[in-house]
């Protein structure tokens, strides 16, 4: 009788995607496979606390032409409290506590995109890095503290706390190496170290996946 318990809990969870894992997925992604509004990876942070500073990390590869999600961290009173969006090719879009900031870069068709941003609350300066190359610092949110009580979404993008998400913004393609500070860092050259935040780290990543994601081998850089 036991056994069947435990079988069934399994399976259960197995068909639900609710398992959370822990894992080092360094040298992995995860692969979007179809537009979907069901599929997405749930990040759980090793710390909750708010932000007065972040730095945010993230490699991504698709062939999209339309807008979608990089990176969504919702709180219950703000939607877009962090929110990394790509409006079109090029065109990159950062909130934070629901204002947005936008950035323009050179198209980058078919090859993966390494993107890092920062943000410090003393300032209300935002830096946006895209493959090495610095779009801008803009100034959002001066004086603003990022809350804690967060819901953090990869594969779609949250227009209320942990859903309502939009099959036309969700993410086709992989993602991987997504990592988060609660300090800034100098990103005119992250490399290796965009796996190792404090607050998210991909060589020790806590989450769940829902729906039709699939974790491989990474093959881009």
């Amino acid at each position: 009788m036991m056994e069947k318990i435990l079988l069934g809990v399994l399976l259960l969870t197995t068909v639900t995607g609710s398992v959370t894992r822990n894992s080092d997925m360094r040298g992995k992604v995860f692969i979007f496979p179809e537009e979907s509004a069901t599929a997405y990876v749930s990040l759980i942070p090793s710390v909750k606390k708010p932000l007065e500073n972040f730095t945010l990390c993230l490699k991504a590869f698709t062939d999209l032409t339309r807008s979608y999600s990089l990176f969504s961290y919702s709180t219950p009173s703000k939607d877009n409290e962090i929110l990394l969006f790509v409006n079109k090719m090029g065109v990159y879009s950062l909130s934070i506590g629901n204002s947005e900031i936008i950035f323009n870069g050179p198209p980058s068709p078919y090859t993966p995109t390494h993107a890092c941003a920062s943000w410090e609350s003393a300032s209300g300066i935002a830096e946006l890095w895209v493959n090495g190359k610095l779009l801008g610092r803009k100034g959002v949110r001066k004086g603003y503290s990022v809350g804690s009580e967060a819901k953090i979404i990869l594969g779609q993008e949250q227009d209320s706390y942990g859903g309502n998400f939009d099959v036309n913004q969700c993410l086709l393609g992989e993602i991987w190496d997504v990592s988060l500070w609660d300090h800034v860092l100098p990103l005119t050259d992250m490399g290796d170290l965009c796996s190792s935040g404090n607050i998210l780290s991909w060589r020790a990543l806590t989450y769940k996946d829902n729906g039709y994601v699939v974790t491989k081998p990474k093959v881009w850089a």
